[in-house]
Protein backbone atom coordinates (compact mmCIF):
# COMPACT_ATOMS: atom_id res chain seq x y z
CA UNK A 1 0.00 0.00 0.00
CA UNK A 2 1.42 3.29 -1.21
CA UNK A 3 2.37 6.20 1.62
CA UNK A 4 1.24 9.82 1.01
CA UNK A 5 4.26 11.44 -0.22
CA UNK A 6 6.13 14.54 1.62
CA UNK A 7 5.97 16.82 -1.31
CA UNK A 8 4.31 17.24 -4.97
CA UNK A 9 3.78 19.37 -7.89
CA UNK A 10 0.07 19.66 -7.09
CA UNK A 11 -2.22 19.05 -4.54
CA UNK A 12 -5.66 18.94 -4.44
CA UNK A 13 -8.53 19.02 -1.62
CA UNK A 14 -11.19 17.05 -1.99
CA UNK A 15 -12.18 13.96 -4.78
CA UNK A 16 -15.66 15.25 -6.01
CA UNK A 17 -16.26 15.85 -9.83
CA UNK A 18 -14.43 19.38 -9.35
CA UNK A 19 -11.28 17.58 -7.81
CA UNK A 20 -11.07 14.48 -9.82
CA UNK A 21 -11.18 16.30 -13.09
CA UNK A 22 -9.00 18.59 -12.10
CA UNK A 23 -6.42 16.06 -10.99
CA UNK A 24 -6.88 14.11 -14.23
CA UNK A 25 -6.56 16.76 -17.09
CA UNK A 26 -3.39 18.02 -14.61
CA UNK A 27 -1.81 14.31 -14.38
CA UNK A 28 -2.29 14.28 -18.46
CA UNK A 29 -0.13 17.10 -18.49
CA UNK A 30 2.63 15.24 -17.08
CA UNK A 31 2.32 16.98 -13.54
CA UNK A 32 2.86 14.84 -10.36
CA UNK A 33 -0.66 15.22 -8.31
CA UNK A 34 -1.87 14.45 -5.17
CA UNK A 35 -5.25 13.87 -4.18
CA UNK A 36 -6.65 14.07 -0.50
CA UNK A 37 -10.25 12.92 0.24
CA UNK A 38 -11.74 12.91 3.43
CA UNK A 39 -14.53 10.37 2.44
CA UNK A 40 -13.90 6.72 1.66
CA UNK A 41 -15.73 6.29 -1.83
CA UNK A 42 -18.22 5.33 -3.17
CA UNK A 43 -19.88 7.56 -0.76
CA UNK A 44 -24.02 9.08 -1.23
CA UNK A 45 -24.22 13.13 -2.88
CA UNK A 46 -27.19 14.35 -3.77
CA UNK A 47 -27.38 16.49 -7.28
CA UNK A 48 -27.93 13.92 -9.56
CA UNK A 49 -29.09 15.30 -12.91
CA UNK A 50 -26.30 16.65 -15.15
CA UNK A 51 -26.33 19.11 -17.60
CA UNK A 52 -25.03 18.56 -21.40
CA UNK A 53 -22.53 20.95 -20.87
CA UNK A 54 -20.23 18.58 -18.99
CA UNK A 55 -19.31 16.61 -22.31
CA UNK A 56 -16.76 18.01 -23.92
CA UNK A 57 -14.76 18.67 -20.95
CA UNK A 58 -15.23 14.66 -20.41
CA UNK A 59 -14.13 14.41 -23.83
CA UNK A 60 -11.28 16.09 -22.68
CA UNK A 61 -10.71 14.44 -19.49
CA UNK A 62 -10.46 10.96 -21.85
CA UNK A 63 -13.71 9.16 -19.80
CA UNK A 64 -16.55 10.40 -22.26
CA UNK A 65 -16.41 6.37 -23.19
CA UNK A 66 -16.90 5.43 -20.04
CA UNK A 67 -19.25 8.28 -19.33
CA UNK A 68 -21.40 6.75 -22.48
CA UNK A 69 -21.17 3.09 -21.46
CA UNK A 70 -21.76 2.76 -17.34
CA UNK A 71 -25.38 2.65 -17.91
CA UNK A 72 -26.46 5.79 -16.26
CA UNK A 73 -30.10 6.90 -17.54
CA UNK A 74 -29.98 8.80 -20.60
CA UNK A 75 -31.17 12.31 -20.55
CA UNK A 76 -32.37 14.11 -23.78
CA UNK A 77 -34.62 16.93 -21.47
CA UNK A 78 -36.75 17.80 -19.14
CA UNK A 79 -40.46 18.29 -18.68
CA UNK A 80 -41.47 21.87 -16.76
CA UNK A 81 -44.70 22.44 -14.74
CA UNK A 82 -43.72 26.27 -13.94
CA UNK A 83 -46.08 28.98 -13.02
CA UNK A 84 -49.08 28.43 -15.38
CA UNK A 85 -47.05 27.43 -18.20
CA UNK A 86 -46.45 23.85 -19.36
CA UNK A 87 -43.34 22.46 -21.72
CA UNK A 88 -41.05 20.10 -22.78
CA UNK A 89 -37.22 21.07 -22.91
CA UNK A 90 -35.43 19.24 -25.31
CA UNK A 91 -31.39 19.86 -25.82
CA UNK A 92 -30.38 21.42 -28.25
CA UNK A 93 -33.65 21.81 -30.09
CA UNK A 94 -33.11 25.32 -30.97
CA UNK A 95 -29.45 25.22 -31.91
CA UNK A 96 -28.61 21.47 -32.63
CA UNK A 97 -25.74 21.21 -30.02
CA UNK A 98 -25.13 18.31 -27.55
CA UNK A 99 -28.69 16.72 -27.34
CA UNK A 100 -28.29 14.63 -24.32
CA UNK A 101 -27.21 14.45 -20.64
CA UNK A 102 -27.46 11.55 -17.68
CA UNK A 103 -29.20 11.23 -14.32
CA UNK A 104 -26.70 9.43 -12.38
CA UNK A 105 -26.34 7.73 -9.05
CA UNK A 106 -23.56 10.13 -7.41
CA UNK A 107 -21.35 8.06 -6.04
CA UNK A 108 -21.70 5.90 -8.64
CA UNK A 109 -20.58 8.87 -10.71
CA UNK A 110 -17.78 10.55 -8.18
CA UNK A 111 -16.49 6.78 -8.36
CA UNK A 112 -15.72 6.74 -12.00
CA UNK A 113 -13.99 10.11 -12.20
CA UNK A 114 -11.82 9.38 -9.18
CA UNK A 115 -10.80 6.25 -10.54
CA UNK A 116 -10.09 7.37 -13.87
CA UNK A 117 -8.26 10.54 -11.94
CA UNK A 118 -5.80 7.11 -10.70
CA UNK A 119 -6.11 5.58 -13.86
CA UNK A 120 -3.67 8.95 -15.24
CA UNK A 121 -1.89 8.48 -12.91
CA UNK A 122 -2.86 11.03 -9.65
CA UNK A 123 -1.57 10.12 -6.24
CA UNK A 124 -5.19 9.18 -4.93
CA UNK A 125 -5.80 8.87 -1.02
CA UNK A 126 -8.90 8.46 0.41
CA UNK A 127 -10.20 8.58 4.40
CA UNK A 128 -7.31 11.37 4.71
CA UNK A 129 -8.42 14.79 6.06
CA UNK A 130 -6.47 17.77 5.34
CA UNK A 131 -5.93 19.35 9.22
CA UNK A 132 -4.17 22.51 8.75
CA UNK A 133 -2.17 24.37 6.40
CA UNK A 134 0.78 26.13 6.62
CA UNK A 135 1.92 29.67 4.85
CA UNK A 136 4.39 31.24 3.62
CA UNK A 137 3.29 34.71 3.69
CA UNK A 138 -0.32 34.62 2.02
CA UNK A 139 0.85 30.74 -0.20
CA UNK A 140 -0.16 28.47 1.31
CA UNK A 141 3.13 25.63 0.78
CA UNK A 142 2.09 22.41 3.36
CA UNK A 143 -0.89 20.68 4.59
CA UNK A 144 -1.03 18.80 7.49
CA UNK A 145 -3.17 15.62 6.84
CA UNK A 146 -4.64 12.70 9.14
CA UNK A 147 -6.03 9.12 7.88
CA UNK A 148 -9.07 7.75 9.59
CA UNK A 149 -7.68 5.45 12.21
CA UNK A 150 -9.21 1.53 11.90
CA UNK A 151 -9.63 -1.08 14.44
CA UNK A 152 -8.75 1.27 17.05
CA UNK A 153 -5.44 1.48 15.95
CA UNK A 154 -3.42 5.39 16.17
CA UNK A 155 -4.45 7.57 13.31
CA UNK A 156 -1.53 8.34 11.26
CA UNK A 157 -0.23 11.30 10.01
CA UNK A 158 2.16 13.82 7.92
CA UNK A 159 2.73 16.86 6.48
CA UNK A 160 2.94 17.49 2.74
CA UNK A 161 4.66 20.11 0.80
CA UNK A 162 3.19 21.27 -2.57
CA UNK A 163 3.75 24.05 -5.07
CA UNK A 164 0.35 24.84 -6.15
CA UNK A 165 -2.93 24.28 -3.88
CA UNK A 166 -6.34 23.18 -5.34
CA UNK A 167 -9.32 23.29 -2.71
CA UNK A 168 -12.25 21.22 -4.05
CA UNK A 169 -13.18 20.25 -0.67
CA UNK A 170 -17.00 21.31 -1.40
CA UNK A 171 -18.85 23.31 1.53
CA UNK A 172 -16.28 22.65 3.93
CA UNK A 173 -14.20 25.11 1.73
CA UNK A 174 -10.67 24.83 3.62
CA UNK A 175 -9.55 27.52 2.53
CA UNK A 176 -12.68 30.46 2.14
CA UNK A 177 -13.89 29.09 5.42
CA UNK A 178 -11.18 28.35 7.81
CA UNK A 179 -8.22 30.71 6.45
CA UNK A 180 -10.02 33.12 4.16
CA UNK A 181 -12.69 33.88 5.64
CA UNK A 182 -14.41 35.74 2.96
CA UNK A 183 -17.52 33.31 1.97
CA UNK A 184 -20.17 35.42 1.36
CA UNK A 185 -24.03 34.08 1.52
CA UNK A 186 -26.56 35.83 -0.37
CA UNK A 187 -29.91 37.51 0.74
CA UNK A 188 -31.53 35.75 -2.44
CA UNK A 189 -31.72 32.09 -2.47
CA UNK A 190 -31.71 31.19 1.27
CA UNK A 191 -33.62 27.83 0.77
CA UNK A 192 -34.01 24.10 2.20
CA UNK A 193 -34.14 20.75 0.24
CA UNK A 194 -35.95 18.03 1.36
CA UNK A 195 -35.86 14.64 -0.56
CA UNK A 196 -36.56 10.62 -0.64
CA UNK A 197 -36.01 8.60 -3.12
CA UNK A 198 -39.31 6.21 -4.46
CA UNK A 199 -40.39 2.84 -6.88
CA UNK A 200 -43.02 1.81 -8.95
CA UNK A 201 -43.45 5.75 -10.08
CA UNK A 202 -44.55 6.78 -13.17
CA UNK A 203 -41.14 7.59 -15.31
CA UNK A 204 -43.33 8.75 -18.62
CA UNK A 205 -45.27 11.05 -16.62
CA UNK A 206 -42.88 13.93 -18.55
CA UNK A 207 -43.67 12.11 -21.90
CA UNK A 208 -40.36 10.30 -22.19
CA UNK A 209 -38.30 7.93 -20.41
CA UNK A 210 -35.00 10.11 -18.75
CA UNK A 211 -36.60 13.74 -18.07
CA UNK A 212 -36.14 15.85 -15.24
CA UNK A 213 -39.32 16.79 -14.06
CA UNK A 214 -39.85 20.23 -12.36
CA UNK A 215 -43.50 21.36 -10.99
CA UNK A 216 -43.74 24.75 -8.50
CA UNK A 217 -45.64 24.85 -5.95
CA UNK A 218 -47.11 28.53 -3.88
CA UNK A 219 -44.05 28.07 -1.45
CA UNK A 220 -41.40 26.38 -3.99
CA UNK A 221 -40.90 23.85 -6.57
CA UNK A 222 -40.00 20.11 -6.62
CA UNK A 223 -37.69 17.29 -8.62
CA UNK A 224 -38.41 13.83 -10.12
CA UNK A 225 -34.99 12.36 -11.45
CA UNK A 226 -35.68 8.90 -12.69
CA UNK A 227 -32.43 6.76 -11.99
CA UNK A 228 -31.32 3.65 -13.92
CA UNK A 229 -31.89 1.09 -11.36
CA UNK A 230 -35.72 2.00 -11.47
CA UNK A 231 -35.76 4.14 -8.86
CA UNK A 232 -36.64 8.25 -8.74
CA UNK A 233 -35.37 11.13 -7.06
CA UNK A 234 -38.19 13.15 -5.50
CA UNK A 235 -36.96 16.26 -4.13
CA UNK A 236 -39.08 19.63 -2.96
CA UNK A 237 -36.99 23.11 -2.42
CA UNK A 238 -38.64 25.42 -0.50
CA UNK A 239 -37.62 29.08 1.22
CA UNK A 240 -36.65 28.33 4.76
CA UNK A 241 -39.40 30.85 6.14
CA UNK A 242 -41.72 27.67 4.98
CA UNK A 243 -39.89 25.47 7.63
CA UNK A 244 -39.94 28.46 10.50
CA UNK A 245 -43.48 28.99 10.13
CA UNK A 246 -44.22 25.32 10.37
CA UNK A 247 -42.48 24.20 13.35
CA UNK A 248 -44.97 22.26 14.62
CA UNK A 249 -44.97 19.68 11.51
CA UNK A 250 -42.03 17.13 10.86
CA UNK A 251 -39.93 16.79 7.14
CA UNK A 252 -41.78 13.85 6.07
CA UNK A 253 -45.07 16.11 6.63
CA UNK A 254 -43.51 18.94 4.75
CA UNK A 255 -42.62 16.43 1.92
CA UNK A 256 -45.69 15.03 1.34
CA UNK A 257 -47.65 18.04 1.74
CA UNK A 258 -45.19 19.82 -0.82
CA UNK A 259 -46.02 16.44 -3.83
CA UNK A 260 -49.30 16.37 -2.80
CA UNK A 261 -49.34 20.24 -3.91
CA UNK A 262 -48.10 19.59 -7.17
CA UNK A 263 -50.02 18.50 -10.01
CA UNK A 264 -46.88 17.16 -11.95
CA UNK A 265 -45.33 15.09 -8.96
CA UNK A 266 -48.90 14.00 -7.67
CA UNK A 267 -49.46 12.12 -10.39
CA UNK A 268 -45.91 10.96 -10.92
CA UNK A 269 -46.07 9.26 -7.00
CA UNK A 270 -49.50 8.60 -7.41
CA UNK A 271 -49.25 4.27 -7.53
CA UNK A 272 -45.58 4.35 -6.07
CA UNK A 273 -43.66 3.26 -2.94
CA UNK A 274 -41.48 5.56 -0.86
CA UNK A 275 -38.11 3.52 -0.28
CA UNK A 276 -36.18 5.68 2.11
CA UNK A 277 -36.45 8.41 5.14
CA UNK A 278 -36.80 11.84 4.24
CA UNK A 279 -33.01 13.78 3.16
CA UNK A 280 -32.65 17.21 4.54
CA UNK A 281 -30.00 20.04 3.00
CA UNK A 282 -29.41 23.91 3.62
CA UNK A 283 -29.42 25.53 -0.03
CA UNK A 284 -28.14 28.67 0.70
CA UNK A 285 -26.21 30.11 -2.10
CA UNK A 286 -22.81 31.76 -1.49
CA UNK A 287 -19.74 32.84 -3.06
CA UNK A 288 -16.38 33.87 -1.56
CA UNK A 289 -15.19 37.28 -2.58
CA UNK A 290 -12.16 35.51 -4.59
CA UNK A 291 -11.69 32.39 -6.10
CA UNK A 292 -8.07 32.63 -5.95
CA UNK A 293 -4.60 33.33 -4.97
CA UNK A 294 -1.05 32.78 -4.59
CA UNK A 295 -0.32 29.34 -5.39
CA UNK A 296 -3.89 28.34 -5.05
CA UNK A 297 -7.19 28.04 -6.71
CA UNK A 298 -10.55 27.57 -4.82
CA UNK A 299 -13.36 24.93 -7.37
CA UNK A 300 -16.59 23.86 -7.00
CA UNK A 301 -18.70 23.80 -3.89
CA UNK A 302 -15.31 25.16 -2.29
CA UNK A 303 -15.38 28.98 -4.36
CA UNK A 304 -19.57 29.18 -4.39
CA UNK A 305 -22.47 27.19 -4.46
CA UNK A 306 -25.96 27.88 -6.32
CA UNK A 307 -29.98 26.60 -5.66
CA UNK A 308 -30.25 23.33 -7.55
CA UNK A 309 -32.71 24.11 -9.79
CA UNK A 310 -31.00 24.98 -13.19
CA UNK A 311 -28.74 21.77 -12.72
CA UNK A 312 -25.59 23.91 -12.48
CA UNK A 313 -23.48 21.61 -9.91
CA UNK A 314 -21.64 19.35 -11.64
CA UNK A 315 -21.09 22.03 -14.48
CA UNK A 316 -19.82 24.37 -12.28
CA UNK A 317 -17.62 21.95 -10.65
CA UNK A 318 -15.85 20.43 -13.77
CA UNK A 319 -15.57 24.04 -15.51
CA UNK A 320 -13.53 26.09 -13.52
CA UNK A 321 -11.64 22.41 -12.60
CA UNK A 322 -10.90 23.13 -16.38
CA UNK A 323 -10.04 26.85 -15.36
CA UNK A 324 -7.59 26.00 -13.08
CA UNK A 325 -5.84 22.62 -14.78
CA UNK A 326 -5.68 25.42 -17.45
CA UNK A 327 -4.11 27.71 -15.66
CA UNK A 328 -1.47 26.22 -13.79
CA UNK A 329 -0.38 24.50 -16.49
CA UNK A 330 0.33 27.45 -19.14
CA UNK A 331 1.73 28.75 -16.41
CA UNK A 332 4.23 26.46 -15.59
CA UNK A 333 4.67 26.30 -19.44
CA UNK A 334 5.78 29.98 -19.82
CA UNK A 335 3.02 30.80 -21.65
CA UNK A 336 1.06 33.81 -19.16
CA UNK A 337 2.51 35.57 -15.94
CA UNK A 338 0.75 34.15 -12.75
CA UNK A 339 -1.14 37.06 -13.05
CA UNK A 340 -2.57 36.57 -15.95
CA UNK A 341 -3.36 33.05 -15.08
CA UNK A 342 -5.22 33.87 -11.91
CA UNK A 343 -7.00 36.98 -13.56
CA UNK A 344 -8.26 35.00 -16.44
CA UNK A 345 -9.49 31.59 -13.80
CA UNK A 346 -10.94 34.83 -11.32
CA UNK A 347 -12.59 36.34 -13.93
CA UNK A 348 -13.72 33.47 -16.12
CA UNK A 349 -15.28 31.42 -13.42
CA UNK A 350 -17.12 34.33 -11.38
CA UNK A 351 -18.73 35.52 -14.65
CA UNK A 352 -20.12 31.48 -15.36
CA UNK A 353 -21.22 31.41 -11.55
CA UNK A 354 -23.10 35.18 -11.99
CA UNK A 355 -24.52 34.63 -15.14
CA UNK A 356 -26.04 31.38 -13.94
CA UNK A 357 -27.21 33.12 -10.93
CA UNK A 358 -28.90 35.87 -12.53
CA UNK A 359 -30.64 33.05 -15.23
CA UNK A 360 -31.80 31.14 -11.83
CA UNK A 361 -33.31 34.68 -10.34
CA UNK A 362 -35.29 34.92 -13.51
CA UNK A 363 -36.20 31.88 -14.32
CA UNK A 364 -38.11 32.40 -10.70
CA UNK A 365 -39.52 35.63 -11.51
CA UNK A 366 -41.21 33.99 -14.98
CA UNK A 367 -43.43 31.55 -11.79
CA UNK A 368 -44.10 34.44 -9.61
CA UNK A 369 -47.28 35.21 -8.01
CA UNK A 370 -48.16 37.91 -6.04
CA UNK A 371 -49.27 35.88 -3.03
CA UNK A 372 -46.26 33.90 -2.58
CA UNK A 373 -43.13 35.40 -0.52
CA UNK A 374 -40.94 32.29 -1.97
CA UNK A 375 -41.29 33.79 -5.63
CA UNK A 376 -40.46 37.23 -4.58
CA UNK A 377 -37.75 36.35 -2.21
CA UNK A 378 -35.53 35.04 -4.89
CA UNK A 379 -34.91 37.83 -6.29
CA UNK A 380 -31.38 38.90 -6.89
CA UNK A 381 -30.53 42.65 -5.74
CA UNK A 382 -27.26 45.02 -4.55
CA UNK A 383 -26.67 43.26 -1.87
CA UNK A 384 -26.59 39.84 -3.32
CA UNK A 385 -24.11 40.59 -5.88
CA UNK A 386 -22.55 44.28 -6.39
CA UNK A 387 -23.57 46.01 -9.96
CA UNK A 388 -20.04 46.18 -11.51
CA UNK A 389 -20.34 42.59 -10.88
CA UNK A 390 -23.45 42.26 -12.95
CA UNK A 391 -22.45 44.65 -15.67
CA UNK A 392 -18.95 42.71 -16.35
CA UNK A 393 -20.85 39.30 -16.85
CA UNK A 394 -23.14 40.41 -18.83
CA UNK A 395 -21.95 43.12 -20.85
CA UNK A 396 -20.98 41.84 -23.98
CA UNK A 397 -24.24 39.76 -24.12
CA UNK A 398 -27.52 41.95 -23.61
CA UNK A 399 -29.03 43.46 -26.43
CA UNK A 400 -25.47 45.84 -27.51
CA UNK A 401 -22.47 46.73 -25.51
CA UNK A 402 -23.56 50.10 -25.29
CA UNK A 403 -27.18 49.55 -24.09
CA UNK A 404 -25.42 47.95 -20.50
CA UNK A 405 -22.53 50.51 -20.71
CA UNK A 406 -24.45 53.33 -19.95
CA UNK A 407 -26.95 51.50 -17.61
CA UNK A 408 -26.63 53.46 -14.34
CA UNK A 409 -25.36 51.53 -11.50
CA UNK A 410 -28.71 51.62 -9.47
CA UNK A 411 -30.42 50.04 -12.61
CA UNK A 412 -28.12 47.73 -13.15
CA UNK A 413 -29.89 44.86 -11.55
CA UNK A 414 -32.95 45.54 -13.13
CA UNK A 415 -31.98 46.33 -16.68
CA UNK A 416 -30.02 42.64 -16.99
CA UNK A 417 -33.34 40.77 -15.41
CA UNK A 418 -35.58 42.25 -17.74
CA UNK A 419 -33.58 40.93 -20.48
CA UNK A 420 -33.50 37.18 -19.17
CA UNK A 421 -36.55 37.02 -18.25
CA UNK A 422 -37.56 38.59 -22.33
CA UNK A 423 -35.46 35.76 -23.62
CA UNK A 424 -36.71 33.23 -21.03
CA UNK A 425 -40.15 33.78 -22.54
CA UNK A 426 -38.67 33.60 -26.45
CA UNK A 427 -37.35 30.69 -25.08
CA UNK A 428 -40.74 29.28 -24.37
CA UNK A 429 -42.58 29.85 -26.94
CA UNK A 430 -40.28 28.71 -29.24
CA UNK A 431 -40.24 25.19 -27.44
CA UNK A 432 -43.98 24.72 -26.64
CA UNK A 433 -44.93 24.34 -30.27
CA UNK A 434 -42.71 21.45 -31.48
CA UNK A 435 -44.71 21.50 -34.88
CA UNK A 436 -43.65 24.96 -35.43
CA UNK A 437 -40.50 24.84 -33.96
CA UNK A 438 -39.67 22.26 -36.84
CA UNK A 439 -40.89 24.59 -39.26
CA UNK A 440 -39.39 27.54 -38.93
CA UNK A 441 -37.52 29.39 -41.83
CA UNK A 442 -36.53 33.14 -42.30
CA UNK A 443 -36.10 35.44 -39.93
CA UNK A 444 -37.83 33.01 -36.79
CA UNK A 445 -35.38 30.64 -37.44
CA UNK A 446 -32.68 33.37 -36.75
CA UNK A 447 -34.11 35.09 -34.16
CA UNK A 448 -34.57 30.90 -32.30
CA UNK A 449 -30.83 30.50 -33.31
CA UNK A 450 -29.57 34.05 -31.31
CA UNK A 451 -31.65 33.04 -28.75
CA UNK A 452 -30.28 29.51 -28.19
CA UNK A 453 -27.15 31.28 -28.64
CA UNK A 454 -27.31 33.82 -25.68
CA UNK A 455 -28.46 30.45 -23.53
CA UNK A 456 -25.30 28.68 -24.48
CA UNK A 457 -23.42 31.55 -23.57
CA UNK A 458 -25.19 31.62 -20.02
CA UNK A 459 -25.17 27.61 -19.58
CA UNK A 460 -22.06 26.77 -21.86
CA UNK A 461 -18.23 26.95 -21.00
CA UNK A 462 -17.89 30.69 -22.87
CA UNK A 463 -14.29 30.92 -22.84
CA UNK A 464 -13.10 27.77 -25.37
CA UNK A 465 -13.12 30.14 -28.29
CA UNK A 466 -11.44 33.77 -29.33
CA UNK A 467 -14.80 35.69 -29.16
CA UNK A 468 -15.55 34.66 -25.86
CA UNK A 469 -11.95 35.13 -24.51
CA UNK A 470 -11.80 36.65 -20.89
CA UNK A 471 -8.93 39.60 -20.44
CA UNK A 472 -7.77 38.56 -23.61
CA UNK A 473 -6.76 34.82 -22.76
CA UNK A 474 -9.42 31.78 -23.75
CA UNK A 475 -8.48 27.75 -22.92
CA UNK A 476 -7.46 26.18 -26.22
CA UNK A 477 -8.37 21.73 -25.96
CA UNK A 478 -6.51 21.26 -29.30
CA UNK A 479 -3.77 20.46 -30.32
CA UNK A 480 -2.36 21.42 -26.79
CA UNK A 481 -4.41 22.37 -23.50
CA UNK A 482 -3.97 25.71 -22.36
CA UNK A 483 -4.64 29.51 -22.37
CA UNK A 484 -4.10 30.67 -25.65
CA UNK A 485 -3.91 34.86 -26.16
CA UNK A 486 -6.36 36.40 -28.53
CA UNK A 487 -4.61 37.26 -32.06
CA UNK A 488 -4.92 40.79 -32.56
Amino acid sequence: MKSIPQQTQVLIVGGGPAGSTAAGLLAREGFEVTLLELSNFPRYHIGESLLPTILPIMDLLGVREKLENFGFQRKHGAYLEWGTETWALDFGELSGSYTHAFQVKRDEFDQMLLNHAAEQGVNVFENTEVRSLEFDGERPVRAHWQKKANNGSAAEQGVISFEYLIDASGRNGVMSNHYLKNRKYHNVFQNIGVWGYWKNVDRLATGREGDIAVGSIPNGWLWGIPLSDGTMSIGAVMHKNVFKDNKSKDLMTLYTEAIETSPLLKKITKDGEMISGVLSETDYSYAADKFCGPGFFMIGDAACFLDPLLSSGVHLATMSAMLAAASITSYTRGDVSMDEAQSFFENSYRQAYLRFLVFLSAFYDVGRTKESYFWEAQRVTQQDVPSDFIKLAFLNLVTGVKDLADVQSDDTHHFVLEEMTKRIDDNLRFRQDKKKLANLDGEKLVSARENAQFFDSIEGIFSLNESDAVGGLYVSLFPKFGLTRVNH
